[in-house]
């Protein structure tokens, strides 16, 4: 059998098997969210970049946070839509791998950034005192530094252990990009340390930063109960509710994803779940913090109040 094998040099990603009107609509709709998330996290990015008073801790995990969605994008969305368009247009193995180790460097790192970031908001509010020796800049770098870090060493750890699997055929992937499982069940060989190593980093990556996130949060809202100004209490609950909606839509999608029984999910219907978790969620999150974010807006009016290039730039926009 080993020498009647013949080694899969690309794959064709089968993505979302309908009819070509419907492809055709699909392509302009998803066109319309793509444009949407960079430009959203775009104006984000701008907005920290060259507002002074959005150079806090939270704005510079926030801004690491658009990266990783525009990175999420233009990773797995450009191929999305030249599939939906040509079917049939093959992805080199290497491109393939390139992509999954990319979709799980910038998973893994915003799971983590999620976790910093509700640790920033419990300093903030339960210890407003201590905050700037706590969140010292120094800190800021130490833990983005290691959220990428940790995040790309796993995805490294992952597409080795996919290297040394055989691909010897199908070579048709039913997913609209190169996700894990989806080409894990094309290999020839036995695959069960990949998933063995899958729910451990799972267990680490999702769970161990989600309960963080519900400890983080526990404790804010007890110290919100406790504040005596009506302003200042709704000024914290705008702040961490507009982070709870990021936490919510992102843990949720990727834990029902990676650690729900796989038979109670379709395939088609992981697809779903997945352009959830890939293009509505980095599409929504620079919505959800522009929207409930009084700084941000106000922010936003300055850049358009503000004289000059830039401020013609942001009014002709």
């Amino acid at each position: 059998m080993e020498k009647n094998q013949t080694m899969v040099i690309e794959f064709i990603l089968l993505g979302f098997r309908l009819g070509l009107k419907i492809h055709i609509f699909l392509f302009g709709l998803f066109s319309l969210f793509y444009a949407c998330t960079l430009l959203g996290n775009g104006l984000i990015l701008g907005l920290i970049s060259l507002d002074s008073r959005l150079h806090t801790p939270m704005y510079f995990f926030l801004s690491h946070l658009a990266i990783v969605d525009i990175a999420y994008a233009c990773n797995t969305v450009p191929q999305m839509l030249v599939n939906l368009l040509k079917p049939d247009k093959p992805i080199s193995f290497a491109g393939c791998l390139t992509q999954t180790f990319l979709f799980l460097t910038f998973a893994l790192t915003e799971c983590l950034l999620l976790a910093v970031m509700s640790y920033d908001r419990y300093v903030a509010i339960c210890h407003p005192l201590r905050y700037s020796a706590i969140m010292s800049w120094r800190g800021c770098f130490t833990l983005v530094t290691t959220s990428w870090a940790c995040g790309s060493l796993l995805a490294l750890v992952h597409v080795v252990l996919i290297l040394r699997l055989p691909f010897c055929g199908p070579h048709e992937i039913n997913h609209f990009f190169c996700e894990i499982l989806s080409v894990l069940k094309l290999a020839c060989a036995d695959t069960q340390l990949n998933k063995v190593v899958i729910f451990v980093a799972c267990m680490f990556i999702l769970v161990g930063p989600l309960c963080l996130v519900l400890v983080s949060y526990s404790r804010i809202l007890f110290a919100i109960v406790r504040i005596q100004s009506g302003e200042g209490r709704r000024k914290a609950f705008s702040t961490c509710s507009s982070h709870l909606c990021v936490v919510g839509l992102f843990f949720g999608s990727a834990i029902v994803m990676y650690m729900a029984p796989k038979s109670c999910h379709p395939e088609e219907q992981q697809k779903i779940l997945f352009l959830f978790y890939s293009l509505f969620n980095p599409m929504l999150n620079p919505l959800i913090y522009s929207l409930r974010n009084a700084e941000v807006k106000n922010a936003l009016r300055r850049a358009m109040c503000k004289e000059g290039p830039v401020g013609r730039l942001f009014i002709l926009c």
